[in-house]
Parts: structure tokens; C-alpha cells; sequence
């Protein structure tokens, strides 16, 4: 079977300037593509690193990570990042902003435009083609983002806390429009976020990575039926028992950070 995302025994440590820091050990995560997947734990846990090591941005000290059968040599337009800084041109439009990968590969205007006019219906966007970032809210700026992404076609979606810097009202609103759009297109989702209960909400499946160097602490499917209820028992179940997978790393964290502090 050939996966989406195939990471096999992927290690990756960077230089510092006392000793070097152990970000990656040893993960191994298959991914069939069309499946929803979030990356849980603390900061430092290695979450970040992971995504940007499937984007291509970084790559692993050991181990390999495939995407559709072929080794991961560096972006690439079968993998889409989505940043939590919104990460859009500021002096283009929306529709600019949503047309500007295609205009890099070469399509046509008459093409670019039809296709961004499709996307920018598709996201409640149309009434805003012709804004700048600047006026829009935090949680627009990032349908337009994801609407770039969306405008290239990946199949595979990464994103990294793409929510994380909105208010709470927003963030759900985001969250049950990024459900949608999964369903309806059928992408792959690598989503990366410190929120249990963003990760049991929108995911298929919750990978719980360890305190650095990150690893793998459970890998857990969710069965619960869309769409979810933060309220029901079912959820509040999972909820307190990736809490406490969570906290017991967060807790690891905050030990190390103490010893360090009494070593210097």
C-alpha cells in the first residue's frame, strides 16, 4: 500500500550553542491519504519540526519520509503549508493573493481567474476579492490563505496551528469551515496544534508526541461521529485522557527547564 505521508525512524537534532538539541527520535507515522491528522503535545515536543520536515523545508538527520510513494527532497506543489501568520502578500488583493501560484506555474488569466473566483464562492470570499490583507480580520486573512493553498490543489495539506493566534468564536467557525472543505475535497491533513480539544474536534486520528526529543507517545483513532460535541461524555472522555498524556509531557518540560535553570 503506498501512503500519503509515509515517516519511517525520522531523527533530527540542530546545533546549539551549549549542546546540541535532540528535536526528532526515531518516528515512524504512515498516513493513507484522504485521513485527517493532528500532531499533539507541548511546545518543544518536535510538532513543527515534523511538518516542516514533510513540506521539505528541513530535512531529517536519519530515517525518510515519503509523500505518495516518492522520498521528500524539498517543497513541492504536492504538499501545502498553511502558516499561523497568515503568511499572504500585503501589497496584493485577495484575489491576487489566491492567484498568484497559479500565475507562477504558468496558467493562463482567463484560467486564474475563473479558478480564484471558484475558490473565493467556495470560502465567502467573493465580496472581498479586491481588498488588501490589511483590512481584513485575522480570521479572513486566513480563509485567504488557505484559499491559496487550496488554489494549487495539493492533495496534501500541512498546517501548522493554523488557529492558534484567532479568538475562540473564530477559531470554531474556522475549524467547522476547514471540516467542510475536507470532506467536500477529500485532502489529506497534517494539522499541528497544542489544543486537545481543537485535536479531538476536527481529527480521524491524534498522534501525542513526547517532550524533546519528540517521539511518539500514542497514537490514538477517534471514533467519534461527526459532527462532534464538545459538551458530550464521549468527548470529555477522550478529552481527560489525552490531557493526561499531555500534562505528564508538560510536566517532563517544565522539570528539565528547572534543572537547567540550578545547573547555570
Amino acid at each position: 500500500m503506498t501512503f500519503a505521508i509515509a515517516i519511517d525512524r525520522v531523527s533530527k537534532t540542530f546545533p546549539a550553542s551549549k549542546a546540541a538539541v535532540a528535536a526528532l527520535q526515531d518516528i515512524t507515522l504512515e498516513i493513507p491519504a484522504g485521513q485527517f491528522v493532528c500532531l499533539l503535545g507541548p511546545s518543544g515536543c518536535g510538532k513543527s519540526t515534523l511538518l516542516n520536515t514533510v513540506a521539505g523545508f528541513t530535512g531529517p538527520d536519519s530515517g525518510t519520509v515519503l509523500v505518495h510513494g516518492s522520498p521528500v527532497a524539498g517543497p513541492g506543489p504536492d504538499r501545502g503549508m498553511v502558516f499561523q501568520e497568515y503568511a499572504l502578500f500585503p501589497w496584493m488583493t485577495v484575489a491576487q493573493n489566491v492567484g498568484f501560484g497559479l500565475e507562477v506555474k504558468g496558467m493562463g488569466k482567463k484560467a486564474v481567474r475563473g479558478r480564484v473566483d471558484a475558490l473565493l464562492r467556495l470560502l465567502a470570499l467573493s465580496e472581498f476579492a479586491d481588498r488588501y490583507p490589511k483590512e481584513l480580520s485575522g480570521g479572513m486573512r486566513q480563509r485567504v490563505a488557505i484559499a491559496r493553498i487550496l488554489a494549487i490543489d495539493s492533495p496534501i495539506l500541512l498546517m501548522d496551528e493554523p488557529f492558534g493566534a484567532l479568538d475562540a468564536l473564530t477559531r470554531r467557525s474556522l475549524q467547522d469551515e476547514l471540516l467542510r472543505l475536507w470532506a467536500e475535497l477529500g485532502k489529506t491533513v497534517l494539522f499541528v496544534t497544542h489544543s486537545i480539544e481543537e485535536s479531538i474536534f476536527l481529527a480521524d486520528r491524534i498522534v501525542v508526541m513526547t517532550y524533546r526529543p519528540g517521539t511518539v507517545k500514542r497514537d490514538l483513532a477517534v471514533a467519534l461521529p461527526r459532527p462532534r460535541d464538545p459538551a458530550s461524555p464521549e468527548f470529555n472522555r477522550l478529552k481527560r485522557e489525552l490531557s493526561d498524556l499531555v500534562t505528564s509531557e508538560q510536566s517532563r518540560h517544565e522539570a528539565d527547564e528547572r534543572h537547567a535553570v540550578t545547573a547555570d
